[in-house]
Parts: structure tokens; C-alpha cells; sequence
């Protein structure tokens, strides 16, 4: 069984998300988005064969005045099914590497677990499918990787640590490549799933989610109506594909 490691931020206004808060969205809408993809994401990964580890943010690293585990599991106690299950633990590390690194390399080596990853929110999309086949695929590779969009990682599954310095250098997924065949470990890929953190990603994934819903497939319950409430759509613009709102949340 993996342990999936959720590292998360406290979905504050003007703190997460912050290229979208700039652009398309403001900064309460861009903050709402993280919590629905953070609540999404924990409950794929409850729902899967994976433990769920719920890894936030220190105080010293967040604004003043927020409680960052309380933060995070308001947003978990309405989404789990089972809130009071989920394991909290705080993130050490001064980069978001390190803090993989360290997180995913106490599990291995102290907690023993067979293996672990890590994951951020912004893998909104990311299903138990995903989960569960990246575990399969950890039984006979050592690293699985399930590659976002410009060369980002959604998902990054680990069955004994790699050189974790550095690691997430972009573009990400060629970089932690270079640290497992360095370490001549075993790599392996999940499919390519959309992250969510630019003003282009938004582009991918609104229609992606629009049309999956019209379809009557599975798609992040929260984060999709997410995106009917703000009317997102994307629409021919002069430049070519833009986004645009259209509230009639049809």
C-alpha cells in the first residue's frame, strides 16, 4: 500500500494560486479553487487503495494570523468521508524539493512504508484510478511519475528515496528522470494529467471538465462545479482560444 503525501497550503485569499489570482480570477476565487482541487485530490486518494497523508505548511511559512493545519482540514472534514482518520503532519524544508524529499524519505526509511509519494492540490484532476495504477506500477519500478503539462509532475511515487536537492528543477519530470537513472533505479509513467496553477493550464481544463461532465463521466466533483459557478468557458478570442464566463452555469 502507498502512502500518498498531500502537500498542501492554507487555501488563503492571496496566497495560493497566486498567477491566477492576478489574471483570470481574484484572489478569493483563486483561493476557493484550491480548496475545492485540495478536497478533490484527498478524497481520490481516500477512496483508493493508498493511505492518505495530509502534509501542511509551518507557520513561520504562511501569513500571519493563519492556522494552517486548522485551515487545510475545514476544507477535509467536509469532503472525507472519514475526517477523522486523515493524518496530519507539518512540512519541513526550505523549498518545495526538499520538503518532498524529506517527507517522502521518513516514510520510506523511519514509518517503513513500502512506498510513497507526493502530491500537490493543484493535481486537481488527478482520480483513484491514477492512484491505484501508479501503485501496481510500483511493485516492479522503483520511481513513477505521472507527467503534467509543461513538463510538470502531477504524481511522484517512490519505493526508496532518490538526490532530492534540486529535484523538481524544471522542467520536472526530465529532472527527477536524471535523479532515479543517476541512482540506477527503475522509472515508470502514469498518463498525462493537466495541473492546475497558470492562466493557460485553466485553457486545458475547462473544457476538459465541461466536457467530461457532459459526457457523464468522472470528473473532480468540486472542482468542476467550481467552474459552472464561475460560468468558465473557453471561446475563440482574437488571439485565438480564451477564457471567458458565461454564467448561465449551463
Amino acid at each position: 500500500m502507498t502512502t500518498v503525501a498531500v502537500l498542501a497550503d492554507p487555501p488563503v485569499d492571496g496566497f495560493v494560486l497566486p498567477e491566477l489570482a492576478a489574471g483570470p480570477l481574484d484572489e478569493s476565487e483563486a483561493s476557493a479553487l484550491y480548496a475545492a482541487m485540495l478536497a478533490d485530490v484527498c478524497r481520490a486518494i481516500e477512496a483508493s487503495g493508498a493511505d492518505l497523508l495530509v502534509n501542511y505548511r509551518s507557520a513561520d511559512n504562511v501569513p500571519d494570523g493563519v492556522d494552517p493545519e486548522a485551515a487545510v482540514s475545514e476544507v477535509l472534514d467536509e469532503a472525507l468521508d472519514a475526517p477523522a482518520e486523515a493524518r496530519y503532519e507539518v512540512q519541513v524544508g526550505s523549498t518545495f524539493a526538499a520538503r518532498v524529499g524529506n517527507t517522502v524519505t521518513h516514510l520510506l526509511e523511519r514509518e517503513q512504508v513500502t512506498t510513497a509519494a507526493a502530491v500537490e492540490p493543484t493535481a486537481g484532476l488527478l482520480a483513484r484510478q491514477q492512484i491505484d495504477s501508479a501503485a501496481m506500477k510500483l511493485r516492479s519500478s522503483d520511481v513513477v511519475l505521472g507527467p503534467g503539462t509543461d513538463g510538470r509532475v502531477y504524481y511522484a511515487g517512490f519505493s526508496a528515496p532518490i538526490d532530492f536537492e534540486e529535484a523538481y528543477a524544471t522542467p520536472a519530470v526530465e529532472t527527477l528522470v536524471d535523479r532515479a537513472a543517476d541512482a540506477g533505479m527503475r522509472v515508470d509513467f502514469l498518463p498525462t494529467v493537466p495541473t492546475v496553477e497558470t492562466p493557460a493550464d485553466l485553457l486545458t481544463v475547462v473544457p476538459w471538465l465541461r466536457a467530461r461532465r457532459r459526457a457523464e463521466r468522472v470528473v473532480p466533483p468540486r472542482t468542476t462545479t467550481l467552474v459552472q459557478e464561475l460560468g468558465l468557458r473557453v471561446r475563440d478570442g482574437d488571439d485565438g482560444p480564451e477564457l471567458v464566463r458565461q454564467t448561465d452555469n449551463s
